[in-house]
């Protein structure tokens, strides 16, 4: 599996946040158009992105559910047919959530910084930094700690929760 740092947190001023993106990462931000779909499991969580103009992506991740920069292990598969892996999950585990957004992506240092427009939620800052050989959890926290001093993030902006669990009201 993969292991990443990510940190979320709610945006009070989405201007301010994307002025400080932009001085961070210009020019222009790549944007997705995302679909999740997360579907009932006993472990961790599992969701269907759809992303429109691209290939879906089923994503099986485990986290703690804290409001801080945390570690969250996760694997991606492509998924060619993402209706029919849908009505198969669907049916067979149960849709707990949908979520769709518009995701802002821009790179600084290897840490994805993700703008989202959540409907229903709001709007969110995501800050994730995969680890490698070169990025251990220690040097991921640091580079996390970094934007969240530069996006200005307090304490009572950060969110522990995923946005599955946001629309349901958990």
């Amino acid at each position: 599996m993969a292991r990443n740092i990510e940190l979320k947190a709610r945006l009070r001023d989405p201007a301010a946040a994307r002025a400080v993106a932009l001085r961070l990462a210009p020019p222009s931000p790549e944007v997705e158009l995302q679909i999740d779909t997360y579907f009932v499991v006993p472990h961790g969580r599992l969701k269907l992105r759809e992303i429109e103009g691209r290939t879906a992506r089923l994503i099986r991740y485990a986290r703690d559910d804290a409001a801080v920069a945390r570690a969250s292990d996760y694997r991606l598969v492509d998924v060619v047919d993402a209706p029919g892996l849908k009505e198969a999950l669907s049916s067979a585990l149960g849709i707990r959530a949908v979520v769709k957004k518009r995701r802002e992506i821009r790179l600084v240092d290897d840490v994805r910084i993700h703008l989202d427009e959540v409907d229903g939620l709001g709007s969110f800052l995501e800050l994730e930094t995969v680890l490698n050989a070169r990025h251990d959890d220690d040097d991921g926290h640091r580079r996390v700690a970094r934007l969240v001093r530069e996006f200005g993030i307090v304490d009572a902006d950060l969110e522990s929760r995923s946005y599955g669990d946001l629309i349901l009201g958990i």
